[in-house]
């Protein structure tokens, strides 16, 4: 009697889970999908009309920083933030961050509380209304066709963190296919540098269990974004830069869940 009781039991966990399966990928294509295209389209053409306009340091920031959050919202995700007392919002930071999956562009630009520009792959600027509208608001589209295109890339990119606007990059320049950490690129290391702007590693925990790479299925998950104290640049040699990104790496690598570790 025991056994049979534990099988049902689980029968039943695992019908459950069927279901609830079922019901969100209904949930996604018939609800989720029609109105974030709709959220997207709607704050891709305010970006463009008013960014122009009025400038992208509000028009280039909280538009697409409520979209973000009604996306997370929409997809029905736990967001779990910690750290935000170690920001100065009137201050410019560089932010570097793991990177997870398509929600950590949500995640960040949602709930960050930072007014931010992010450097892009190119390939980003061809996505209908969204790449135009990413250019006007200020964000950078990296161009690795040559050491040229790419010195550009970066000098852009520094003239946009000015007066409180800090930058996201992710060192590591794709998401990931495990949810563990690849290696880091120099490039946002280089940018501190130069421009003696504080480091802040960013740990992004829960992302890749949401939307995982080369899929299009959905599951709504935890998501937890921590702040970590900003790292100074003051002083620095250049020949420190490899100490500061393995220093920023193992910050964020030490607050992962244990299971992208």
């Amino acid at each position: 009697m025991i056994y049979k009781n534990i099988y049902f039991c689980i029968v039943d966990v695992e019908s459950c889970e069927k279901v609830k399966r079922i019901l969100y990928f209904l949930y996604q294509w018939v609800v989720f999908v029609p109105l974030f295209l709709l959220l997207t389209l709607i704050t891709a053409l305010l970006v463009m009309a008013m960014a122009p306009l009025f400038g992208s340091r509000f028009w280039g920031f909280y538009p697409p920083k409520w979209w973000s959050r009604f996306t997370c919202w929409l997809a029905l995700c736990r967001i779990k933030t910690r750290g935000h007392e170690h920001l100065d919002p009137k201050r410019s930071y560089i932010f570097v961050a793991n990177h997870q999956g398509a929600y950590d562009i949500f995640l960040v630009y949602g709930f960050l509380n930072q007014n931010i520009k992010w450097m892009q792959k190119a390939s980003l600027r061809k996505i209908p209304f969204v790449g135009y509208a990413s250019e006007k608001a200020g964000h950078v589209f990296v161009d690795n066709t040559s050491l040229a295109a790419r010195s550009a890339s970066v000098q852009r990119a520094k003239d946009q963190i000015v007066d409180g606007v800090s930058m996201v990059i992710f060192p590591e320049g794709a998401r990931t296919h495990t949810g563990k950490m690849k290696h880091f690129k120099r490039g946002a290391y280089h940018i501190a540098f130069d421009l003696k702007l504080p480091i802040v590693p960013l740990t992004i925990n829960g992302s890749y269990d949401v939307l995982k790479r080369n899929t299009l299925r959905q599951n709504p998950s935890k998501m937890e974004l921590i702040i970590h104290k900003p790292i100074s640049t003051e002083g620095m040699k250049e020949s420190d830069i490899p100490r500061l990104i393995d220093q920023s790496r193992q910050i964020i690598q030490d607050a992962l869940w244990e299971k992208y570790k």
